[in-house]
């Protein structure tokens, strides 16, 4: 059984850092593209970052020079650097793991994802 775990979230004041990190159970990351997704209160969940197995990353353009993927195969494990962190940055954080049948949707798409999610972990960046 597969499962996420994501972790690191908090509390911070705008310009701030986080690391948040997501650990994989169940199955080896290695040969996946793994994704961060965002969701705020109200909002639709949102594509953030990816890194794809030979580690090239993709971001939205909000989070471009501010946020870095990146990803630990020894450790089965994907972090997301945040740098800057804006207010509206605020959300809960979700890794995905990609599906299986998903690789012609792009590594952007939340269709290329398994559609297994853990918990989240909350980032609230304060003004």
């Amino acid at each position: 059984q597969v499962q996420l775990a994501e972790s690191g979230g908090g509390l911070v004041q705008a310009g701030g850092s986080l690391r948040v990190s997501c650990a994989v159970s169940g199955r080896t990351i290695s040969r996946y593209v793994m994704g961060w997704f965002r969701q705020a209160p109200g909002k639709e969940r949102e594509f953030v970052a990816a890194i794809s197995r030979n580690g090239i990353t993709a971001y939205v353009e909000s989070a471009k020079g501010r946020f870095t993927v990146s990803r630990d195969n020894a450790k089965n494990t994907v972090y997301l650097q945040m740098n800057s962190l804006k207010p509206e940055d605020t959300a809960a954080y979700y890794c995905a793991l990609e599906g299986d049948e998903s690789t012609y949707y792009s590594i952007t798409d939340v269709r290329r994802y398994s559609g297994i999610w853990g918990q989240g972990t909350l980032v609230t960046v304060s003004s």
